[in-house]
């Protein structure tokens, strides 16, 4: 089929929720994709932070098409291998005892808030049931956590939205330590905000943060669906701060693409789950945690975390670069894997001239042009795009 074909069904049949761009992908291998007419371009936006391992690696390739040839599905309701093994691998890197699987990183923080409201309706007091969350974050679409998402457009055309959350500035200790009052049960925090236009909090926010918990009382709960499993350097972006968190939430990068998501939590706060408090047909299927514990495996086996933090630092020098000959960028910054640039004017024609050149990035919080290749970039995919990109800022 044609290109407009295909754009024109897509207009009649789909619900036109997303703007998307013109190009119809149909293939991809390692750092690049190929469209229908043959172009490749190198992607240094993976899915939105999920193609970890670039496209169609071989391990997550096999681990798909050999848990598919035993067994697709069974629900819940009977053990299969491959969930309580990747739920084993995850207790045993995170030190978080017990992981909840579902289909998406939205999910898994709908999980998070019934698990922190019920753990602290059984034993911190029934008064207690608002989460504070941070201005900037971007928490998923269900409505408790587009509630959750302290960003009016997300929340118009929804109203009355969910009672139980209180909004304060991120990175601002002393704004949470304000906000805490007799109803707080939980403080609900990114360790990097990537929908918020990466933005990395000062040195020691997350430990102050699981300090100021502690002496509360309260339940911290760390979302790392865009930075975990690896994107900042460490398996986990808590491991930055040397903290534990008491619920984790996880997606993207752990299902190669395909859907899982997770949420993690000590043993004391899992134990307010019982049969029937919480549930997922499809999720943790066992298709899915194959994928999930080939890109484990694979980060582990190759080093991969290494070259995370090696890429990741030799990215944001090179942005900061760029950042010293155009007046137009504002500011470079990032941690690993999730670097972005802040404009001075909108950034949706830089991403345009991008994707035109062959290079797929994507612009967050209307300025700031955002970068998460693949765990395998080298230097030499850095180097092209920032040739690439410097050209677009000074046309």
């Amino acid at each position: 089929m044609r290109n407009t074909d295909i754009f024109l069904d897509e207009q009649k049949y789909i619900f036109q929720t997303y703007a998307r761009f013109p190009v119809l992908i149909t293939k991809g291998k390692g750092m690049y994709v190929t469209d229908n007419e043959g172009k490749q371009y190198l992607d240094f936006l993976s899915g939105i932070a999920v193609n970890a391992l670039g496209h169609c690696h071989p391990a997550v390739v096999n681990a798909i098409k050999n848990q598919a040839k035993k067994l697709s599905h069974t629900s819940n309701l009977y053990y299969t291998i491959p969930q309580v093994k990747l739920a084993k691998k995850l207790a045993q890197l995170s030190g978080l005892n017990k992981s909840f699987f579902c289909n998406s990183g939205a999910e898994a923080n709908e999980a998070a808030i019934k698990l922190a409201r019920k753990y602290a309706k059984e034993n911190l007091g029934p008064e207690k049931f608002e989460i504070i969350t941070m201005r900037g974050a971007f928490h998923g679409r269900t409505l408790a956590t587009l509630t959750a998402t302290p960003h009016e457009k997300f929340h118009k055309g929804y109203e009355p939205l969910p009672a139980g959350f209180k909004y304060v500035n991120y990175n601002e200790i002393k704004a949470v330590r304000d906000a805490i009052d007799e109803k707080t049960c939980a403080v609900m925090v990114e360790p990097v905000q990537g929908e918020g236009g990466v933005l990395v909090p000062a040195a020691g926010y997350l430990k102050e943060l699981r300090a100021l918990c502690d002496e509360k009382k309260l339940l911290l709960i760390l979302d790392e669906v865009q930075v975990g499993m690896g994107r900042t350097g460490k398996m986990f972006a808590f491991q930055q701060e040397n903290i534990l968190p008491d619920i984790l939430t996880l997606a993207k990068t752990i299902g190669a693409g395909l859907p899982l998501g997770v949420m993690a939590a000590s043993e004391k706060v899992a134990a307010a789950f019982v049969p029937g408090s919480h549930g997922s047909t499809f999720g943790g299927g066992p298709i899915v945690c194959e994928a999930g514990l080939a890109v484990l495996e694979t980060i582990e086996r190759k080093n991969l975390l290494k070259n995370v933090s090696e890429m990741g630092s030799y990215l944001l020098s090179e942005l900061k670069k760029l950042k010293e000959k155009h007046p137009i960028i504002k500011e470079a910054r990032g941690l690993g894997l999730i670097c972005g640039i802040e404009l001075e004017m909108p950034g949706k024609e830089a991403v345009s001239k991008m994707l035109r050149k062959g290079f797929l990035i994507n612009c967050t919080n209307d300025k700031v042009l955002r970068f998460l290749p693949p765990f395998i970039v080298a230097k030499k995919h850095i180097d092209s795009m920032i040739r690439a990109l410097d050209e677009t800022l000074s046309e």
